[in-house]
Parts: C-alpha cells; sequence; structure tokens
C-alpha cells in the first residue's frame, strides 16, 4: 500500500495533467503491489472520484517492464523548440526565480528570490538568455533525457524532491536550501559558480493534426528549470576612469557566464508531462558531469553522443590494432553503412520515426555488410557489448559526419585525379599521333617537292637537249651542204688557189655567231645556262679531254 500512498500523495501535483500522464505515473507506481483487476480495488475514494470527474472513464491497470515501454515517447527537438519559443518578453510566463552565488569553498555568499516579471529590464533579459541557453543544443549530444529509477521515485527519493519543490512554486526555503546543498555536494566543479532556477507553468494549447492551435488547453504544464553557470573574473585591461578622467587599470569584476549544466524537470514529451524523466542540459558533450546526473538528480547516467562517437571509434581501433590506415579505411566502411542504415530507416518510416539504435543483435549485422574480416568482427562485438551492455546508443549518435564529409571529399579528390591521368594520357597520345600525322605531312611535302623539281628539272634538260639538238642539227646540216658544194667544186675546179678556200669558209660561218665541232657523244652533255645575266653554252670537260679552239690546242 505504501506505492498507493505515494499516488495519493502525488494527485495534487498531478491534476493539471493530461489522461495519459496520470496512467502512466498510477500504473508504474502501482507496479510493486501485485495488484489485479481494477485499479479502483486500490485507491482511495476520493481519488477515483476526482479521476472520474476530470476524465469521465475508468483506469484498468496494466504492468509495465520499462518505463519506455510503458511510454513509448522520447523527448524530440519540436517539443524542446516549443518551450524555448516561449522565452521572449512578451510571452515569457516565469512566476518566480530563485538562486544562490557559490564560491571557490562551496560556500554559499548570496541567496535571490525575484518575482520574475518585476526584475529590472536589463535583467530580466539576461536571465531569460540564461535559462534560453539551458534549452540549446543537440538532442542526444547537449540534450538528454534521463530517467529516474523505480527507487528514486519512492518516498525520499529525489524525484518526489523535486516534486515537492515544484509545488512549492519556489516558497519553500528549506526545500530550496535543501536542492542547493544537494546541488553544491554533487558538483563536481573549481570555482565560484551561480545556481539558478525557475519556476513556469504553460498552459498547453490543443493542436490539430496540421499543427495548427485551437483555443483550448490541453492541459497546463507546470515545471522547473535550472541552471548553473560559471563566474569568473573578468580579464585585466586598462579603461577609462571617468572621476579621474583618465585611462587606467580597469577595475576586475566577477561576471556570471553561460551556463555549463541545466536541466528541465518533469520533462516535456509528447507536449505532455512526463515526471519520470529530466531533460538535461550540457554545454561540453564530452565532460557532461555524470556525478551530477547520479547524485544530485538521482537519474541513471548517460552519455553524450560525442562520447558513444569515442568509445565506438576506440572500439574499432583497438580490434585492428596499430595499423592506422587500415583502420581509418574500416571505420569509414563501418560509417557509410551506418550512414546508409540511417537514411534507408527514413525513407521507410519518415524523418520524424523514432531514432534507430545499434543493439548488441545488429551490430554483426553492420560489421559482414561492412566487409569486416571475422576475426575484427569477433573483438569488435565483445568489445561493443561490455561498453554498452542494456543501453545501446542510438546510430545517429556514431556517425562522424566530418568524417564522412573528408572522405567523401577525398574520394572526390581522387575521382578527380583519375579523370585528370585519363585526360593526360588522352592528350599524350593525341600529342603522339599529331606529331606523326605531322611527320607523315612534312615527308609527302618534301617528296611532292622534290618530285616536283625533278620533273621541272627534267622538262628543262629536255628542253635545253631539244634546244641544242635542233641547234646542231641546223649546224651539222649547213656544214654537211658545204663540204658537198666544196667538194664538189673541188672536183671541178682543181686549181681554186687558198684564197678562195678561205673565202669559201667565211661564206660558210657567215651565217652563224658560234660554230661547234664536238663529237657526238658530247652532244648530249651540251647545255645552256644564265650566267651573270648571259645565256651560256656549257660543255662538261674530263680531266683527260683536250679542247681545240679555232684550230688552236688550248688547255681548259
Amino acid at each position: 500500500m505504501e506505492r498507493i500512498l505515494q499516488v495519493v500523495h502525488l494527485f495534487d501535483h498531478l491534476q493539471s495533467c493530461s489522461l495519459n500522464t496520470i496512467l502512466y505515473y498510477v500504473t508504474y507506481s502501482l507496479l510493486c503491489t501485485k495488484a489485479h483487476s481494477k485499479i479502483e480495488s486500490h485507491l482511495p475514494p476520493y481519488l477515483i472520484k476526482n479521476i472520474h470527474g476530470k476524465f469521465g472513464l475508468a483506469i484498468f491497470f496494466h504492468v509495465p517492464t520499462k518505463t519506455h515501454e510503458m511510454r513509448g515517447r522520447f523527448m524530440n527537438k519540436k517539443e524542446i523548440l516549443e518551450l524555448k519559443r516561449r522565452l521572449k518578453k512578451d510571452e515569457c510566463t516565469f512566476t518566480r526565480m530563485c538562486g544562490c552565488y557559490v564560491d571557490g569553498q562551496k560556500n554559499i555568499v548570496l541567496n535571490i528570490k525575484e518575482t520574475f516579471l518585476n526584475l529590472r529590464e536589463e535583467e530580466f533579459f539576461k536571465y531569460l538568455g540564461i535559462a534560453s541557453k539551458s534549452l540549446s543544443g543537440t538532442v542526444g549530444n547537449n540534450l538528454l533525457e534521463l530517467n529516474f529509477p523505480l527507487d528514486e521515485e519512492n518516498i525520499g527519493g529525489r524525484q518526489l524532491s523535486l516534486m515537492e519543490l515544484k509545488k512549492s512554486r519556489l516558497k519553500d526555503d528549506a526545500l530550496l536550501d535543501n536542492f542547493y546543498k544537494l546541488i553544491i555536494d554533487s558538483y563536481d566543479y573549481t570555482g565560484n559558480f551561480l545556481i539558478l532556477i525557475f519556476h513556469d507553468a504553460y498552459d498547453v494549447m490543443t493542436k490539430t493534426t496540421d499543427n495548427a492551435k485551437l483555443d483550448e488547453s490541453e492541459e497546463v504544464y507546470e515545471y522547473l528549470l535550472c541552471a548553473i553557470c560559471p563566474v569568473s573574473l573578468s580579464k585585466p585591461g586598462l579603461g577609462y576612469i571617468e572621476d579621474e578622467n583618465r585611462i587606467g587599470a580597469r577595475i576586475r569584476d566577477w561576471v556570471v557566464g553561460p551556463p555549463d549544466l541545466g536541466f528541465v524537470f518533469p520533462a516535456f514529451t509528447d507536449r505532455s508531462t512526463d515526471i519520470h524523466s529530466i531533460m538535461y542540459y550540457t554545454k561540453d558533450a564530452k565532460d557532461p558531469h555524470p556525478e551530477f546526473m547520479e547524485e544530485a538528480l538521482g537519474c541513471s547516467s548517460k552519455q553524450t553522443a560525442t562520447e558513444q562517437k569515442e568509445v565506438f571509434q576506440n572500439i574499432i581501433r583497438k580490434a585492428i590494432g596499430s595499423d592506422d590506415e587500415k583502420s581509418d579505411h574500416i571505420f569509414m566502411e563501418i560509417q557509410e553503412t551506418l550512414n546508409n542504415m540511417v537514411d534507408d530507416h527514413k525513407a521507410v518510416n519518415g524523418k520524424n520515426a523514432e531514432p534507430i539504435a545499434l543493439t548488441n543483435d545488429n551490430i554483426q549485422d553492420i560489421l559482414i555488410e561492412s566487409g569486416i574480416p571475422e576475426e575484427i568482427t569477433a573483438k569488435i562485438e565483445k568489445s561493443y557489448t561490455r561498453e554498452f551492455g542494456d543501453t545501446p546508443p542510438v546510430v545517429k549518435n556514431l556517425i562522424d559526419k566530418k568524417a564522412l564529409a573528408a572522405n567523401e571529399q577525398r574520394k572526390k579528390e581522387e575521382r578527380l585525379e583519375k579523370q585528370v591521368r585519363i585526360l593526360e594520357r588522352r592528350l599524350e597520345k593525341t600529342k603522339q599521333d599529331s606529331e606523326l600525322d605531322s611527320e607523315k605531312n612534312s615527308s609527302l611535302e618534301l617528296e611532292s617537292e622534290s618530285a616536283l623539281n625533278n620533273i621541272l628539272e627534267a622538262e628543262t634538260n629536255i628542253n635545253l637537249e631539244t634546244e641544242t639538238s635542233t641547234a646542231l642539227k641546223t649546224d651539222f646540216d649547213i656544214i654537211s651542204e658545204t663540204d658537198v658544194e666544196f667538194e664538189t667544186a673541188s672536183d671541178t675546179v682543181l686549181e681554186t688557189t687558198s684564197n678562195s678556200e678561205i673565202k669559201s669558209e667565211e661564206h660558210t660561218t657567215t651565217n652563224y655567231d658560234i660554230v661547234l665541232h664536238v663529237k657526238p657523244q658530247k652532244v648530249a652533255q651540251i647545255k645552256s645556262q644564265i650566267i651573270n645575266g648571259q645565256k651560256c653554252i656549257i660543255i662538261p670537260i674530263n680531266e683527260d679531254e683536250q679542247a681545240n679552239v679555232n684550230g688552236v690546242n688550248a688547255v681548259l
């Protein structure tokens, strides 16, 4: 009956919640009662009357095995943005803000208690900015959904402490002091810091299937938002000292920075109150302070996506060994397989589908699909089960987008380099073919030119021979006729004197300027040529040949 008393104790906190929230919490709280049949048999009449009066129906008992199996819901970015968009001057409904300033020795130096809407404008926006920052980041990396174990939902557990603090609307000093002490003792931090906690009540409007708001309240979501901010000294420097009208050393003061940690309780899941969960914020995804999750909030610690990614990479590298190149290659193969897995999941189930987890059962399929050798696969499987156990990471958290982008860029560069090499080979071949064609064309031109010159030379020789032969023939004919006449005259007039012979020779050569007498074999060698602007007859003479010019032997 202890659980039943707990439900009765918390009913005042659940009056503003939706039917589903009450169903989840009541059934979960009765988990250990071993109840059967209807819940009405285990609840006091006034509680049954209130539930029936609000919802007009009976509630039947159902025993869940795990919180998320019971709820079937997970925090998503859309719901976080719905809360964050309200943190504006005209939409903010924070009722109260409290906090304390803690020094490096973990002593509370200052307590803060303010009605939020009464803050001075400049302070209002600064505090609002801190609250908004606690709702920023990536779901699964900077924003984590933490769940309360069963022990923390008992009386005296930290979940009930937060419920009491929310119910008090931050007006119970004792509850606030206990809350501050719990955080100070659990937070592993060296230096000064500021704890801020805001109370808000959000009237959640009903939305249609197309996300259009109706003027009807679905439930009032009452929650606490906590932010833990570092406080550090400003940097030293020079500044203008107005009172002294000079430049001097600036006074260093303590400055509140953006929050390192934060949380929202209860979580806002499926646009409704989820008292079984906390939305946890961490600025540094590599150091989310698991000690704070467990000791201050009483939740099971959870790794960020960055931590899970690093653990997964170390598992692969250790399984492969010291071969960095091989390790990088296998890692990228697995990354591409995981990325394809996520894309296929979205294509089949839609963009808003629940994220898929990489369980111990399907890690082997991923490794085989990635082409990982069997012996390496066995090592990775063993280490994976040991590291993640019953809380398998979401596949999306294991994907290194930067590594995938770098790998895709590398592949593009390799493809471009391959194309360049192909083009270079084609260009070289084209150049060689062009040179061969050029050589062939040059050879053909030379042959054509040579043939043309030979033809022209042959024609010239033929013309010269023809002219020479014609001239020689004419000379021989004349000489022959002269000789006949001379012989005839000699036979007829034997007493012709030498003067008559001379006259006869002069008579025979009077019609020609040049008369040649050469041996028959020399006739074909006689050519004409222009020398110094004059046409000359050329008669080739060998060394053993002699010449007779006008009856006189001459050495040429």
